[in-house]
C-alpha cells in the first residue's frame, strides 16, 4: 500500500543536501563553539554561517539572529523575555483569538502573574480586525503579537499594517511566522517586525531547531540563564550540527521559495479542486487565496474528525485534524471556533499540508478514498440520516 504524507506541518524529512551538510558537525567538526582552541573554530564559524543564512530568507542582519530549540522556544523569549524586560513601561499585551498555544498558553500564565492580555477576534476567513486593534491599544500596552499566517487555516495576516499601527504606538511587534517562512518571502524590513519566530524543520530542516529576529534595540530577558552563548539570551552550548542543518535549509528555501510556492500552490489547488468536485458536503476553511501555499483545511460535515483521520491512515493517507501541537488533546479547534465553524463541523475538519514532493498523480486516489471513507461514517450518522430525512421531506412534489 502506498502512504502519502500530507501532514507536513507535523513532519517533514531533512532535505538530503541538509543531511550531508550536517553529518560533518556530529563526528569530525564536534568541538564547542565556545572554546578557545582550533576545536571550536569550525563550529564557531558553521554557527555565523547559519545566521547568514537564515538572515538572509528573512532579510535580516546575521547579528540579529539568536537559535533556539523550537518556535516554541523562540515564541517564549520573544512574549515572556519582552514581558519581564518591559514591566515598567506597563503590563499590557495584545494577541489575537487564533494564535498557537506556544502563545496562548503564556500568555495565560503571564495573566495569573499580574498581566493583562487582549485577545483581538477574526472575521470568518481568520483575518485580525485591524479597528479593534487600534481600540485595544493602552498606555499600557507594551507588546503586540500576531502571527504571520496560521498554522490551521493558513490565512495571511497584514503584517505591515500591524506593525504600523505598532510603531505609531512606540508598542513592541513580534510575529510568530512559523507556518510562513520558507513558503512566503518574509523581509523583516518590509514588514516592519520587532521580533520574528521560525523553526527550521517547516523548510525541510532539521527538527529541534527554531529562531529569533531581534530588532537592534529590544530588550529582551533570558528564558535559560547560564553562560553566554546567543548574546546572552540563550545559555546552553549550541547543537551546532542541527543548527548548521537549519541554516542550509534556510539557504535552499530562500533560493527556491518562488518556484516551490508556484508548483506546492498549484498541487495543492487542484487537490481542492478534486475534493470539492467530487466529495460531497465538503466546507473550505480560511480565505480562498490569501492563505500559504501548502495549506488546506476542510471540514467533512456528518463525520467525526477522529475516525476519518483512522480511516484514512488505514490506506496510506495521512493528514492531520489540525495542529500537532494540539493534536492528542481531542478539543475542538480554537481556531475554527473563532472564525465562526459551528463544533459539529469543526470537529470533522481535515488539515492538508503539502510538501514540495509531487502528488499530482494521488489525487485522484485521494479523492476516492476521502468519499469511500466520508460515505463509510455517514452511514453511521444519526446526524446525516437526520438530515437525509429532512431533505426527502423538503423536496419539492413531482
Amino acid at each position: 500500500m502506498k502512504t502519502i504524507n500530507l501532514d507536513y506541518a507535523a513532519a517533514a524529512p531533512v532535505e538530503p543536501a541538509v543531511l550531508e551538510y550536517m553529518l560533518p558537525y556530529f563526528k569530525e567538526y564536534y568541538g564547542n563553539p565556545s572554546s578557545g582552541h582550533s576545536l571550536g573554530e569550525r563550529p564557531r564559524k558553521a554557527l555565523e554561517e547559519a545566521r547568514e543564512k537564515v538572515g538572509i530568507l528573512l532579510e535580516a542582519e546575521p547579528k540579529n539572529i539568536i537559535f533556539t530549540s523550537s518556535a516554541s522556544e523562540s515564541n517564549n523569549l520573544a512574549i515572556k523575555g519582552l514581558a519581564a524586560s518591559a514591566k515598567n513601561k506597563g503590563n499590557h499585551i495584545i494577541s489575537s483569538t487564533i494564535e498557537h498555544f506556544s502563545i496562548l498558553n503564556q500568555l495565560k500564565t503571564l495573566q495569573k502573574n499580574g498581566y493583562e492580555v487582549t485577545l483581538i477576534p477574526v472575521d470568518r476567513h481568520g483575518f485580525l480586525s485591524l479597528d479593534k486593534l487600534a481600540e485595544a491599544i493602552k498606555d499600557e500596552t507594551i507588546l503586540i503579537s500576531i502571527q504571520t499566517a496560521n498554522p490551521e487555516i493558513g490565512t495571511i495576516q497584514p503584517v505591515e499594517k500591524i506593525a504600523a499601527i505598532a510603531r505609531e504606538k512606540g508598542i513592541t511587534f513580534h510575529t510568530d511566522a512559523t507556518a510562513a517562512a520558507g513558503w512566503i518571502p518574509l523581509s523583516v524590513e518590509k514588514m516592519g517586525v520587532d521580533l520574528l519566530t521560525l523553526a527550521g524543520d517547516q523548510f525541510y530542516g532539521p527538527k529541534g531547531t527554531g529562531a529569533l529576529f531581534i530588532r537592534r534595540g529590544v530588550r529582551l530577558t533570558p528564558l535559560i540563564e547560564g553562560g553566554i552563548q546567543e548574546r546572552g539570551l540563550r545559555a546552553g552550548t549550541e547543537n551546532v550540527a542541527l543548527i548548521a542543518g537549519m541554516g542550509e535549509a534556510a539557504r535552499i528555501a530562500s533560493e527556491n521559495i518562488e518556484q516551490n510556492s508556484k508548483v506546492v500552490a498549484a498541487q495543492r489547488d487542484k487537490l481542492k479542486e478534486s475534493l470539492l468536485a467530487n466529495v460531497p458536503h465538503l466546507h473550505l476553511n480560511g480565505h480562498p487565496e490569501q492563505r500559504v501555499p501548502r495549506n488546506l483545511n476542510l471540514s467533512v460535515e456528518f463525520v467525526e474528525g477522529e475516525a476519518l483521520l483512522m480511516r484514512l491512515n488505514m490506506v496510506g493517507i495521512h493528514v492531520s485534524s489540525g495542529s500537532s501541537c494540539t493534536s492528542q488533546a481531542l478539543k475542538s479547534s480554537h481556531v475554527l471556533s473563532a472564525i465562526g465553524v459551528p463544533p459539529e463541523l469543526a470537529q470533522g475538519s481535515l488539515l492538508f499540508t503539502l510538501g514540495k514532493e509531487n502528488i499530482a498523480d494521488d489525487i485522484p486516489y485521494i479523492t476516492e478514498q476521502l468519499g469511500q471513507v466520508a460515505g463509510l461514517l455517514r452511514n453511521m450518522s444519526p446526524l446525516y440520516h437526520q438530515y437525509l430525512k429532512e431533505a426527502e421531506k423538503n423536496a419539492p412534489v413531482q
